[in-house]
């Protein structure tokens, strides 16, 4: 079996279109969607009408349920465009997602944690900025789950990390931001350092499961400009380069 797991598309759909096309050239038997879909400074109707069609195993992320449960002027940028393109029937979608899903036995979707869909699952904020989670950190964030894989998102780093258990935690990077920076809890920056869409494919064989991390590349520059021209230069940026400015 083979899942193809995308994330954090926040509205990129050339970058979307990229990953799509790359994951259907794999033969994969699914894919699944980790939510933080439409949110940002480029297409989230296009987006969401690229992706309905699909029916794809997809949670919300903290960007869906951001657009479900707060009121316009306590929005950020990204969330506010996406609230004043969506049609009815888009946000119907979106509040249809569940929060997480079980794929099959021992596979389960997440954003952030099981618990959480703004906990980051394998890194850490502290004063001093983001880094790479403990361990230790991260089987108390995984918890009693007795799932073999973990699909998160929300970070936008692609990383897998096994635990002593056996459990794997796949985070597949992000399809359409490669760089943003956030202020909650500390100040600090998530950067993947180059611009390419990236997915994760995960496989399991007859020794248990494995993952695959792969980046796409597309017309970042186009993305970036189109960003720009909607008053979001510092998405232009990241989209250019992976890195904030």
């Amino acid at each position: 079996m083979q899942i193809a797991a995308i994330s954090d598309v926040h509205g990129n759909l050339a970058a979307l279109n990229a990953v799509l096309a790359d994951i259907a050239s794999r033969g994969v038997d699914t894919i699944v969607n980790l939510g933080d879909i439409v949110s940002g400074g480029l297409f989230p109707r296009e987006t969401a009408d690229r992706l309905i069609p699909l029916g794809l195993p997809t949670i919300r992320g903290n960007h869906e349920r951001q657009l479900l449960t707060l009121e316009t002027d306590r929005m950020g940028a990204s969330d506010r465009h996406a609230a004043a393109e969506l049609r009815r029937d888009q946000l119907d979608w979106i509040a249809a997602m569940p929060e997480t899903l079980r794929l099959a036995d021992d596979v389960l979707l997440v954003h952030g944690t099981p618990g959480s869909d703004l906990t980051y699952f394998l890194e850490t904020v502290t004063p001093q900025g983001l880094r790479a989670a403990t361990l230790e950190e991260i089987e108390e964030r995984a918890g009693t789950v007795d799932a073999a894989i973990i699909l998160c998102g929300h970070t936008h780093i692609a990383r897998v990390v096994r635990l002593g258990d056996g459990r794997t935690i796949v985070n597949p990077g992000s399809v359409g931001l490669p760089a943003y920076a956030d202020a909650l809890p500390f100040p600090h920056v998530a950067e993947s350092g180059s611009p390419h869409a990236r997915y994760a494919i995960v496989t399991r064989g007859e020794e248990g499961w494995s993952a695959e991390l792969i980046q796409v590349a597309y017309d970042w520059d186009a993305a970036a400009r189109d960003a720009e021209a909607r008053g979001r230069p510092e998405w232009g940026h990241a989209l250019r380069t992976g890195r904030v400015g």
